[in-house]
């Protein structure tokens, strides 16, 4: 196995670490949807690792919370994580974190084109299919303007501060990352 290869798994797994870590700081809601700073780990590991290896290490992260591993927010895992009202947010991270470094393998690294790729794939990635399953998992008890005003408004602001912080850090720290994954 090669030096880059080792680094790549490394990496992969120091970010899906990261992501869990990061999942665990969470203040618990009434309707089920805990306050967590978990997309941090999202945004920098597309944000840093680009799509292919940024969405290994989410891809990762959610199979180790899938064999039952504490690694969501709560420390909850398995199928009732997956499939409970917070399943469709997970699944969303692996999508943001793909979309993410797509955009950062495509556009760069600077935190002025980072911040708005994180956004997007905020809303439309991760609040969105997180919202949709909500709504499913509620089985008719929450339409889904509902549903938005307790799972999406309440982590507006939080939210943007995590994207100010991850888009800018990650910008600051591509140059070390760039300079210990080169060839030699």
């Amino acid at each position: 196995m090669g030096r880059r290869t080792v680094l790549t798994l490394t990496l992969c797994a120091m970010f899906a670490a990261l992501t869990a870590a990061l999942s665990w700081v969470a203040i618990p809601m009434p309707w089920g949807v805990p306050y967590n700073l978990g997309l941090i780990g999202v945004y920098m590991a597309g944000g840093l690792l680009g799509a292919k290896r940024g969405t290994a290490a989410i891809v990762v992260y959610v199979l180790l919370g899938a064999m039952g591993l504490p690694v969501f927010a709560g420390f909850r895992s398995g199928p009732e994580a997956l499939f409970g009202p917070t399943g469709g947010y997970i699944f969303g991270y692996i999508l943001a974190a793909l979309a993410i470094g797509l955009a950062a393998d495509r556009w760069g690294r600077s935190a002025k084109k980072l911040m708005p790729a994180m956004a997007a794939a905020t809303l439309l990635l991760v609040y969105l299919p997180g919202t949709l399953w909500f709504v499913v998992y509620a089985a008719g008890r929450s339409s889904f303007g509902a549903a938005l005003m307790v799972c999406v408004v309440p982590f507006l602001a939080g939210d943007a501060v995590k994207i100010a912080l991850s888009g800018a850090l990650a910008a600051k720290l591509y140059p070390v990352y760039d300079r210990i994954h080169q060839p030699r």
